[in-house]
Formats: structure tokens, C-alpha cells, sequence
């Protein structure tokens, strides 16, 4: 009995060989599912091939993308809708549920003040108690406000932003015209400004100043050396990358910092942040950690504001 050939075309071997290549379906027959590999001989260029199958499934493509998009917008006009009118309602809910505005008995107007006042020491540490108001019972508000500041300095570099290449003989000739007396002066109030914004940070929680204050003063000194000094120089060490990580890292470390402590407080859970000893300098935990990053957001913010409406870039 003689068996067949297994290169035979049309064999039971090779359709099976086909099969497993991807050549051959047996309710179909043969496909034509691989690319033309190149070859001397043909010439086939695979490349050209990719171009040639694009082109024709091209507008097949663009019109199923298109029914795609289309279908994403209404899915996401839709639930736009729904997600503004639930907080709606939840808003309109919360607001009834408040006491009248001016009511005498309003815990706001008796309940919270008096706690601030009577547990602020024994609860943050902060001799301050408006230190420990905005950055303890409040803090979350302090967040939200220096997270406004950064959008608000991001925006303006954005709408400002330029290449900056046409004004820098002017920057140039505006320093050298100022240096004998901007930039003598300058060597020595920079270092003196710098180091009392540091002292109004660190003793937020001691005495009036915290991060507003202080990094308005860091700014201030940072405006200083920028304007004696001039771009060139100030860049090298707050240029716009460095300024968006250190404001960054600093909201970062405000947000978890203050997420845990209000998590082991809401859940009554013991935490390694102690209020120390009321008068030290390392006392009323979080809050001098935290006066630090709204020090540096909002010396960062201001020197930002100050080179966007200057020159338009870093």
C-alpha cells in the first residue's frame, strides 16, 4: 500500500502544516493571512505592503474611530450630567441640614471657637492658636489654598510663555546698568532676608508669622537676587523644573502628612505624631512640617510671578 507524498499539494499533511501557520482554515480553504516576506527575486517590500493594506482599510478605519468617538461623547456628556446634578442635590441636601446663618446657637459660633480656644494647646502643641486652627483643625483648607496658588502660577506660565530669545540683550544691559549698586547691596540683604523668612516659617507655631508670611519674605529675597543678578545666574538653581518639583513634592507631602493624621484621629487610632513639648521649637507636630511646604509654594509662586510678567519664560 503506498502512502502519499507529504509535500503533496493538497494533502492532509500539508493542510495541516498550512493550519498551523495560519495559512489554511478548513471551512474556507486557503488564506492569505502573513505578509509577502522580501525577497531578492520578488522585490516585495514588507513596508509597502503595511502602506498598501492601510490604504485600502483606511477609511474603513477612520469611520469606525469616528463611531467610536462619537459614542465616547455621548457616554461622557451623559454621565458629565448625571455627576454635576448628583452633586447638586447632595449640596442642596448638606446646605438644608445647616443651622441659619448668624444663629447664636450655631456651633460655629460657640462649640468650635471654644474648643480652639480651651483645647488647642493640649491637642496641636501650637502656642500660636491661629497656627494651630489653619494647620491642624483647618488644615485640609491651608492645602486647598496653596493648591490654588500653584494652579494660579502654573496658568500665568502658561498664557505668558514665550522663548524669551528677543529680550535677552535687554536683561542683559538692565543688569550691567544697575550692578554697582543692586548687586553690592544684594550680596547682603539676600542672605538676611532668606534666613528671617526661614525664622517667621519655624516659628509659626511659636509666635505670629507661619508659611504665608514667611515664604512672602523667601519670595521677596528670591525677587531681589533675581533682579541684581539677572537670569542667567538665578536660573541655575531655580529654573522652571525645579521650581514645579519642589512645589510639587511639598503639596505632596502636605496632602498624605494631613490625611494621615486625620485618619488616626477619625478612627481613634494611636499616631507617632505627638504635640511634643507647647514652646519648643520641634513641638506641635505636623504644623511646622507643614508652615514649611506653604512657605516654599508660596515663595515659589512669587518668584514665578514675577519672571512670568517680566520676561514671559524661564
Amino acid at each position: 500500500m503506498s502512502r502519499k507524498n507529504p509535500d503533496y499539494e493538497g494533502s492532509k499533511w500539508q493542510h495541516f502544516a498550512q493550519w498551523t501557520k495560519g495559512e489554511y482554515d478548513p471551512q474556507k480553504g486557503k488564506l492569505e493571512t502573513h505578509p509577502p516576506v522580501k525577497s531578492k527575486k520578488s522585490g516585495t517590500d514588507i513596508k509597502g505592503y503595511l502602506r498598501k493594506m492601510w490604504n485600502e482599510n483606511k477609511d474603513l478605519y477612520e469611520e469606525k474611530q469616528e463611531k467610536e468617538l462619537s459614542l465616547f461623547e455621548k457616554i461622557y456628556f451623559f454621565v458629565a450630567i448625571l455627576l454635576g446634578v448628583f452633586i447638586t442635590i447632595l449640596l442642596l441636601v448638606t446646605v438644608s441640614h445647616l443651622p441659619r446663618f448668624g444663629d447664636a446657637n450655631a456651633p460655629e459660633n460657640n462649640e468650635v471657637a471654644r474648643r480652639y480656644i480651651e483645647k488647642g494647646l493640649e491637642e496641636t502643641g501650637a502656642v500660636n492658636i491661629v497656627a494651630c486652627m489653619i494647620l491642624d483643625y483647618r488644615a485640609f483648607d491651608t492645602f486647598g489654598e496653596s493648591c490654588v496658588l500653584f494652579v494660579a502660577a502654573t496658568c500665568v506660565l502658561m498664557l505668558l510663555k514665550s522663548d524669551g530669545k528677543e529680550k535677552k540683550d535687554t536683561e542683559s544691559e538692565y543688569v550691567t546698568r544697575r550692578s554697582e549698586i543692586l548687586r553690592p547691596a544684594a550680596r547682603i540683604l539676600v542672605p538676611v532676608i532668606i534666613i528671617f523668612g526661614i525664622y517667621v516659617i519655624l516659628n509659626g507655631h511659636l509666635s505670629p508669622g507661619g508659611g504665608f508670611s514667611g515664604g512672602a519674605i523667601i519670595g521677596a529675597g528670591l525677587i531681589l537676587y533675581l533682579t541684581a543678578f539677572g537670569f542667567e545666574r538665578a536660573g541655575r538653581f531655580l529654573s522652571e523644573k525645579n521650581i514645579r518639583i519642589i512645589t510639587v513634592l511639598s503639596l505632596t507631602f502636605y496632602c498624605f502628612a494631613k490625611s494621615y493624621s486625620f485618619y488616626t484621629g477619625a478612627n481613634h487610632l494611636e499616631s507617632i505624631i505627638t504635640p511634643g513639648t507647647p514652646g519648643a521649637l520641634l513641638s506641635a507636630g505636623l504644623i511646622v512640617y507643614l508652615n514649611i511646604c506653604v512657605g516654599i509654594v508660596v515663595a515659589c509662586t512669587m518668584y514665578s510671578f514675577y519672571v512670568a510678567f517680566r520676561r514671559g519664560s524661564f
